[in-house]
Formats: C-alpha cells, sequence, structure tokens
C-alpha cells in the first residue's frame, strides 16, 4: 500500500544528522526550501529522499537558498 501526504517542511520529522542541519535553518528557509523541493521535480519527494537530502547535501540546500554553508553551520 502507498500512502500519500502533504507536510510542510517545518513539521517534517527528519532524524539523525538533517535533524542537525534543519534546524540551522530559520521557518522561512524552510518555507523556501518546500517550494523549491515541490517544483524541482514531476514525482513527489518521500521521506528517505528528503532526509537524504537534508542530511548529505546539506550545501547544495544552502546554495538553493543563497546562503552561505559555513555561516549556517555557525549557527546555533
Amino acid at each position: 500500500m502507498i500512502i500519500t501526504y502533504e507536510k510542510s517542511l517545518k513539521d517534517f520529522d527528519f532524524w539523525s544528522g538533517a535533524e542537525d542541519n534543519a534546524t540551522k535553518l530559520t521557518s522561512d528557509e524552510l518555507d523556501q526550501l518546500d517550494d523549491m523541493l515541490s517544483s524541482s521535480r514531476e514525482e513527489p519527494w518521500d521521506e528517505t529522499e528528503i532526509n537524504d537530502f537534508m542530511r548529505f547535501e546539506f550545501e547544495t540546500v544552502c546554495e538553493w537558498l543563497g546562503l552561505d554553508y559555513d555561516e549556517v553551520m555557525a549557527r546555533e
């Protein structure tokens, strides 16, 4: 069975390193990223893809948002 639902990144349950990275972003930045992910491809992202992207491609996330990766990583 496949269940599909829509959920904001602000409400997404990140895990592991993705959770650490997500906490570095503001609510507005997560909203921006949410829009970018939604329009980045036709098929929806699944939970693992979102989590892996936030964990392993966080430099790309920062680039998409126009943020300096090192500055974001220095955020508390």
